[in-house]
């Protein structure tokens, strides 16, 4: 959620025009994320979030309004989309598909607690259970090629020692063999700053742009990294068991997701030190962006290794 296209206030009144939500009080554009431009806004009937999908085209993104409409469906506490007047849930704005949602109460949590893991691992294991009876589809992004042409180019520009570590890491990845792990529909981007709540409350999950057909225990590993991580990487196990106890309760593990789990810790930790690095030697020009700092998942990519010897 960064800010990548400016709209101004005439802009945003001709767009808020055409729905049944009032009339803009004010709007501000959202720092965090790095993908999209996102503005929260304020109209006389509520408040909201706008999207402009700088990547995304107008053909891909019908699965996500019809994703987050059926999680919150399913039991899957989510921000819903906003139709027009005339029942159409995407429009332009500045020339870019364009996306009003309903903004949820509550904040994102710096340090969670046992309760607030246990609902956040309670939520994708629903997601995950559910995800069975979701009829569209998309494939990762993220997926081995994807892997391969964004390390050729970090690989260029990082230390040796850094180069060292992805160059093993990749290796070790690619004598895996994760054919039989059950695969379906995932979030792929569970932060906790993708999760808001009212104390230990969980008001909804945001964010659903990465989402797509992938591994189960993959997406669970993303969760994990970022949930149940201490500073200095490594896993807190009280937060652990009570994420995983939660997520076993809606949907659980079966013996070849346990086998493989050391190793899906290492590849979700893996994917995001990568794309942090790639986003911080290549930054997107934009008025308002945040990278993020890559260092943060080669300590918890060393910490899994760690981990998975153990």
């Amino acid at each position: 959620m960064s800010v990548f296209t400016r709209v101004e206030h005439a802009q945003l009144d001709a767009f808020l025009a055409t729905y049944d939500q009032g009339e803009l009080l004010e709007f501000a554009g959202i720092s965090d994320g790095i993908v999209n431009t996102n503005y929260f806004v304020t109209t006389t009937c509520g408040r909201y979030v706008l999207t402009l999908f700088e990547e995304l085209g107008v053909d891909e993104l019908p699965y996500f309004v019809e994703l987050m409409r059926f999680a919150h469906q399913h039991g899957v506490p989510c921000a819903l989309p906003i139709a027009d007047r005339d029942g159409r849930y995407l429009r332009e704005l500045c020339a870019k598909p364009a996306l009003l949602v309903a903004r949820l109460t509550g904040s994102g949590v710096a340090r969670p607690n046992l309760a607030q893991c246990r609902a956040i691992g309670s939520a994708i294991g629903v997601l995950h259970r559910v995800g069975v009876d979701f009829s569209y589809h998309r494939e990762t992004e993220h997926g081995a090629q994807w892997h391969a042409t964004t390390a050729k180019k970090v690989l260029t520009v990082i230390s040796s020692d850094d180069a060292t570590l992805l160059s093993e890491e990749m290796a070790f990845q690619a004598r895996q063999c994760y054919d039989d792990l059950p695969r379906g529909l995932t979030h792929g981007d569970l932060f906790r700053d993708n999760a808001l709540f009212d104390g230990d409350t969980l008001s909804g999950i945001i964010d659903f742009y990465y989402a797509c057909d992938h591994i189960l225990v993959y997406d669970l590993a993303v969760v994990v990294n970022d949930w149940c991580s201490r500073d200095d990487g490594s896993l807190d196990s009280e937060r652990l068991d009570a994420l995983l106890g939660s997520y076993q309760a809606q949907r659980p593990l079966n013996a070849q997701e346990l086998q493989h789990w050391p190793a899906m810790l290492r590849a979700a930790a893996l994917r995001y030190w990568l794309s942090r690095l790639y986003d911080f030697h290549f930054p997107r020009p934009g008025e308002m962006t945040h990278a993020k700092d890559p260092n943060h998942f080669r300590q918890i990519l060393q910490q899994r290794m760690v981990f998975a010897a153990a």
